[in-house]
């Protein structure tokens, strides 16, 4: 079942267009990524999903309900939640405190604390420092509390841009192993990441973004066995 459908979106920035008749479609519990070159349009197609851009022309639908319309502000409470890319954190505020601001929709604010519970669990680093200021945190750290800042969202549709970016291999592995653990949890995800061999791995479903337009799709071990795929992006 499709949870998230995207259909022929065209968006840019001012006069200058980016996306060119976008469409992908997430299913229900499934992780599906996103990948590409630098500049491809992997962002501004996030945006543009989340409301942040409005787009040209074209189609977005959660649950079979149109919500390009929707406000951005208003998208969570939807469901739809965006971990972004450079992490976005409150620099001067605490693990906890940022934790609370991801819960800041009516429907977080109900399973606040479950929710609380959830991510102190899937990262016990975070309850370890959940005083600590979140800008005295190294790199992963600071990932690891915005990806969870995300769960505390209580999202159906969770989209992360740029997981691995900045962080040692094995620090990606470990949080690539996260999106595992959410994935048996029944979550649907979006992931869009430069990280190609490790974004294939472990997704069910890709989509290789060229020039603003849809180059290939199709089942992740398909996608990754691609002759063109392997040339440009995985270094055979």
């Amino acid at each position: 079942m499709a949870k998230l459908e995207v259909q022929d979106i065209t968006s840019g920035y001012g006069e200058q267009q980016v996306l060119w008749g976008v469409s992908l479609t997430l299913q229900a519990g499934k992780l599906t990524s996103l990948v590409g070159s630098n500049g491809v349009g992997k962002t501004t197609l996030l945006h543009t999903v989340m409301g942040a851009i409005k787009p040209w022309s074209g189609t977005v639908s959660v649950d079979g309900r149109q919500v390009q319309s929707v406000p951005a502000f208003r998208r969570p409470e939807l469901g739809m939640v965006l971990v972004p890319e450079g992490r976005q954190l409150f620099a001067s505020m605490t693990v906890q405190e940022n934790l609370e601001m991801g819960a800041t929709n009516g429907r977080a604010r109900r399973k606040y604390a479950e929710n609380l519970d959830r991510v102190f669990e899937m990262f016990p680093r975070l309850k370890e420092r959940r005083d600590q200021a979140a800008g005295t945190m190294s790199g992963g750290e600071q990932q690891m509390l915005a990806v969870a800042r995300g769960i505390m969202a209580e999202p159906d549709v969770l989209m992360i841009d740029e997981l691995s970016l900045g962080l040692a291999p094995m620090l990606a592995v470990n949080l690539f192993e996260k999106l595992l653990e959410l994935k048996g949890q029944g979550l649907t995800m979006l992931l869009v990441e430069q990280n190609v061999q490790l974004a294939l791995k472990v997704s069910d479903y890709a989509y290789v973004l060229r020039e603003g337009q849809v180059f290939i799709h199709g089942p992740a071990e398909e996608v990754a066995d691609n002759p063109e795929v392997q040339r440009a992006y995985l270094g055979v």
